[in-house]
């Protein structure tokens, strides 16, 4: 009896003991999860803004996040630094799932020291960037911070630097996804600007390289910061970031949207998921939908949604270069990527804007196999001193370098115009187009039949009968799919109701192509 006395004993004491373990356990916990105290978090609510731990819980699946380094502090001793060390040291970084396929995260939290990166903050975000590489899963940004933690100079530098070469090393690996949610200033903007979407939050987010205070000072410009680096600024203007929403809880819901479009790496398959569409739905409104006269525009949107599975289409940076579209929708359940000539603005014209656009987004699309839909109506690059000036020839490569140098499945449906070096840009079969369809409608020459005949027949251009016989003659002659069909130019010529049917079987039929480019360290892209 006194044997298992002294065994219940010393059993009740360990049970003590384990339970005060336990309970600093959950004391620090809920230490490091309040952050910068409740006074901070408030201020944070009163703009607007969740905090980062409320950000993660809203963009990941409920309990499935698992966090890291949560009690880790600063270092730094300098201005009094070592009096205060919250854990955690101003960011939230872990993983979690977002409708059940895994992703790494890391949430800046600024009520602690204003969100700024210190040696340990960045040590933080290197630990689940180096995870997600080795474990082949995406990495999402939250993005809320003054900028580098001044008190540790050239410490905090160093450890941006380091964030910024993990960026460039995931690159074509793992998608990175970026979200500014807050401040985002200085040197902190690069690590955004390598990753392969930024989205920005209105009103509460913005981004720039030198604040207006030092523009002020500098150039005696004056300019808020709304102005300056705001979400309208980089959706229209820059290009820096690929759209922008009204609140944070909106942006977590489309970021979830958005990843379920992306596969986890770029060994990994196109995601798949359950589809409700017929794949070989015919619509008739198709036959109409390109005017009987070549110069009045018509909306490619209501294309690209009427191919697209249930109708649904992500744009990326829809409001920056509205003359291309550029996009994911899903064909039979698996994710394609878009790219299409907008008539509606510019004619569709091709300029420095809409193919570094386009350009960039069929690099992704090649980095992650996913195949390419490429719908054409191009009357050509658009003119001018401005364009010439800023670029065009150089822009307009990297569009053609981008689709030469692609080995995914690329389909391609002209319905219309097709013209000159936009031509030749627009993934046609020279550039290892695998399927390459026209509408009735298409039109592909090397000009429109006015030009052509003012060069062609310039002697006739006093006569107004004459110049109209010619006009006719080079529409009949050139202006028609039937000349580029005959050289085998373009696969088939189809009937428009059918172009969801024909792309998703040309899609099943590229899906298992093999192709390779030559061995080469990298190519020499006209940045």
């Amino acid at each position: 009896m006194a044997k298992i006395l002294a065994k219940s004993g010393l059993e009740l004491g360990l049970n003590k003991r384990m339970s005060s373990i336990l309970d600093q356990l959950h004391d620090r916990r809920d230490k490091a999860r309040e952050g910068g105290g409740q006074k901070r978090i408030d201020a944070q609510h009163a703009k607007g803004k969740l905090t980062a731990r409320e950000r993660l819980s809203l963009l990941l699946d409920p309990g499935s996040f698992e966090e890291f380094d949560m009690f880790v502090t600063h270092r730094s001793t300098d201005f009094g630094m070592e009096a205060s060390k919250p854990a955690g040291d101003g960011v939230v970084t872990g993983w979690g799932t977002i409708n059940g396929r895994k992703t790494f995260v890391f949430a800046q939290d600024f009520t602690v020291f204003g969100g700024s990166l210190s040696e340990t903050h960045a040590q933080k975000i290197n630990k689940v960037q180096e995870m997600a590489m080795r474990h082949g899963a995406p990495i999402i940004g939250l993005q809320d911070s003054g900028g580098a933690r001044i008190q540790e100079g050239v410490a905090a530098l160093a450890g941006y630097t380091s964030v910024f070469q993990n960026n460039i090393l995931a690159s074509g690996v793992i998608p990175q996804i970026s979200v500014i949610m807050g401040p985002s200033a200085g040197g902190a903007v690069y690590s955004p600007a390598l990753t392969d979407f930024v989205f920005m939050v209105r009103d509460t987010s913005y981004m720039f390289l030198t604040g207006p205070d030092v523009l002020k000072t500098v150039t005696n410009e004056v300019v808020t910061a709304e102005e300056l680096g705001g979400a309208k600024t980089h959706t229209t203007k820059s290009s820096v970031a690929d759209g922008a929403f009204d609140n944070d809880m909106e942006a977590l819901a489309e970021i979830r949207r958005l990843f379920d479009f992306l596969p986890l790496n770029n060994q990994a398959e196109v995601p798949k998921r359950p589809f409700f569409d017929n794949h070989d739905r015919i619509d008739e409104s198709l036959d109409t939908l390109v005017p009987d006269n070549p110069n009045l525009p018509y909306d490619m949107h209501e294309l690209v949604r009427k191919i697209a599975d249930e109708g649904d289409f992500f744009e990326i940076q829809k409001d920056f270069a509205k003359n291309i579209l550029c996009g994911f929708i899903r064909l039979e359940g698996q994710t394609v990527g878009v790219v299409a000539n907008q008539p509606m603005v510019l004619a569709g014209c091709l300029d420095s804007d809409a193919s570094r656009k386009a350009g960039r987004f069929v690099r992704f699309c090649d980095c992650f196999d996913i195949p390419i839909l490429t719908l054409v109506d191009v009357p050509g690059f658009l003119p001018g001193t401005d364009q010439e000036y800023g670029g065009v020839i150089k822009h307009g490569a990297k569009l053609l370098y981008a689709y030469g140098e692609a080995t995914v499945p690329k389909v391609t449906v002209i319905t219309r115009k097709a013209y000159g070096g936009a031509y030749c840009v627009m993934a046609p079969k020279h550039l290892r187009g695998d399927i390459n369809y026209a509408w009735p409608t298409a039109q592909i020459a090397v000009m429109g039949a006015k030009g052509a005949v003012e060069i062609l027949h310039r002697k006739d251009l006093g006569d107004a009968e004459k110049t109209a016989e010619h006009v006719a003659s080079y529409e009949e002659k050139f202006l028609s799919p039937f000349r580029a069909a005959e050289r085998g130019y373009i696969d088939e010529v189809i009937q428009p109701h059918s172009t969801r049917r024909r792309v998703c079987r040309a899609l099943a039929l590229a899906k298992d192509k093999q192709l390779e480019n030559p061995w080469k360290k990298h190519g020499n892209l006209p940045l």
